[in-house]
């Protein structure tokens, strides 16, 4: 059986790719084998931004395999560590994850692509949560993101109805970063990837992490949090030899050799 998920290394950067013919569709063991790319990236100190996107196709996912769904495995199946696709319940990755949707990417789908921190699209994309249609609701991350990402009358309504949105739609709400020619997606989403890898991977690392655990606080409670010693990566960054190193080559007027420590 080929395997479903690829990865590709380019310093820094860790490419994974979903590729499963016809349509991206995700069942337990393509869950599981993300959640390894996943984790793989998670746990390497020497990569610091990851890629994901889909293979060949019109799709960058369609979410839960419903074939599978047909054969027996059920809605609320356990697909292991980090929740459904592997990443919508990875609450300790601390990596900025980039979504490049190279299609058409419904329920789950959309989901995974919302549990990315940036999502660079093709102008080909399509985005939709379909789960209301099959009798059942975008519980994989759907039904808590989108309305923290978008006014709540177009998270309700695009919950819904399952009406597409086109990646133009995506990008006047602010839910996507940019919008390019498919041809264009993977350099694109590289170059914004490099830009975010040529930076502390330790600041990097903090910044997520303050902002997952600081996001549904006013600023004085997040201050509060924040200052309290309760997120570790912040706390590595502030005594890490990259935060002096930072300064000293700014001063010295040289580019910063970043050590991840």
């Amino acid at each position: 059986m080929t395997n479903p998920v690829t990865t590709r290394r380019d310093g820094a950067v860790f490419e994974i790719t979903l590729d499963r013919p016809k349509a991206n569709a995700i069942n337990v063991p393509t869950s599981q084998a993300l959640y390894t790319a996943f984790a793989e990236f998670r746990d390497d100190p020497s990569l610091s931004v990851a890629i994901l996107t889909g293979g060949e196709g019109r799709f960058f996912s369609a979410g839960w395999d419903l074939k599978a769904g047909a054969e027996g495995e059920a809605v609320d199946a356990e697909h292991g560590p980090g929740g459904f696709a592997g990443l919508t319940e990875l609450w300790d990755l601390d990596k900025p994850v980039i979504a490049a949707v190279n299609g058409l990417a419904f329920g789950g789908g959309f989901e995974l692509a919302l549990a990315a921190d940036l999502i660079v699209a093709a102008d080909t994309a399509e985005f939709a949560l379909t789960e209301v249609t099959l009798g059942i609701m975008a519980d994989a991350g759907g039904v808590l993101r989108l309305p923290k990402r978008l006014p709540l009358p177009i998270a309700m309504e695009i919950l819904m109805t399952a009406r597409r949105m086109g990646p133009e739609e995506a990008l006047r709400w602010g839910l996507i970063n940019k919008v390019v020619a498919k041809d264009d997606l993977m350099r694109e989403a590289r170059a914004l990837a490099q830009t975010i890898a040529a930076n502390a991977p330790l600041a990097l690392q903090a910044i997520k992490a303050v902002i997952k655990a600081t996001l549904p606080l006013d600023v004085k409670e997040g201050y509060r949090l924040m200052r309290s010693g309760a997120i570790p990566s912040y706390d590595a960054m502030l005594k890490s030899e990259d935060a002096l190193e930072g300064p000293q080559a700014f001063a010295e007027k040289r580019k910063p050799e970043w050590k991840g420590r």
